[in-house]
Order: C-alpha cells, then structure tokens, then sequence
C-alpha cells in the first residue's frame, strides 16, 4: 500500500507544482492543494490579496509584506466554502513557514507532503511537536509520467 501512497503523493505534489505556476510571484512560485478523501478540496498559490495587483515584490525585488503564501491561500479558501479540511492532505511544493504551520494545525490538516525544503525549518518543527505526519518527496519533477 506505501507504494501506491507515494505515487498518488507523487500526482498530487505535481499538481501542485503546476498550480504554483499561476502565481504572479517572480522570486518563487508555489503551490498548495488541499486532499480530503481522494477529493481535492481546495488550491492556493502565493500571491496578493483578492482585489490587490498582481505584483509580489517591490523594485528591490523584496517580497511585499501582505504577499500571501500557498498554504494560506489554500485554507483561507476551504474555510469560505463548506468543507472542512479536518483530516485533510496538504501537498506544498515548499514547506511551510512557521506561521503557515500554526494555520495548518489550528486548520485541522492531519499530514503534510511537500518537495522543496524552505530553508528556515521552524515551522516543520512546530509541525511535527504537534503531530502532523510529515512527507519529503525531494525529487518531483513537473511532468506526467
């Protein structure tokens, strides 16, 4: 069963990469999906607020203060709709900051499976203190195999 696990963590992680891709970000693009009983529930990537311009960082190319990230964006999201992402799979290309980890726990979000690890690991640390199972799959690459 891992076997078959890791390749839908695979999928979904590839997913995920290609959601980032909306991003207007130009310093870095990712992306989230939120995964509820094989059903996707909600998507982010980084960006600005809703009704905000599109631009992420400023002349000095420093990402702007308000800037959202994917994860964020993802569950700000799932909490307008009615479901509930207790329970849930987040699959982020880059895991998450510290703040991000608080709102995935207070979100419910029982596993985390990301690629990129974000150089600043305090919010994995806070993760795995509360007991959010936490998945590494490095190597991903953006294509359908």
């Amino acid at each position: 069963m891992e076997g078959k696990q890791q390749k839908i963590d695979v999928r979904y992680l590839q997913m995920a990469m290609i959601w980032g891709s909306n991003s207007y970000c130009k310093r870095k693009q990712v992306g989230a999906l939120l995964v509820k009983d094989k059903m996707i529930i909600s998507d982010g990537y980084n960006g600005t607020p809703s009704g905000f311009e599109n631009k992420c960082e400023d002349e000095n190319n420093i990402t702007l203060p308000y800037v959202l990230h994917a994860e964020a964006n993802a569950i700000t999201k799932v909490a307008k709709s009615n479901n509930s992402s207790e329970g849930s799979t987040l699959y982020i290309t880059t895991s998450p900051c510290i703040e991000c980890a608080k709102l995935i726990i207070q979100a419910g979000i029982a596993r985390v499976v990301f690629s990129e690890k974000y150089r600043i690991t305090e919010g994995l640390d806070l993760l795995e203190r509360a007991g959010v199972e936490l998945v590494h799959i490095a190597e991903i690459r953006n294509e359908i195999t």
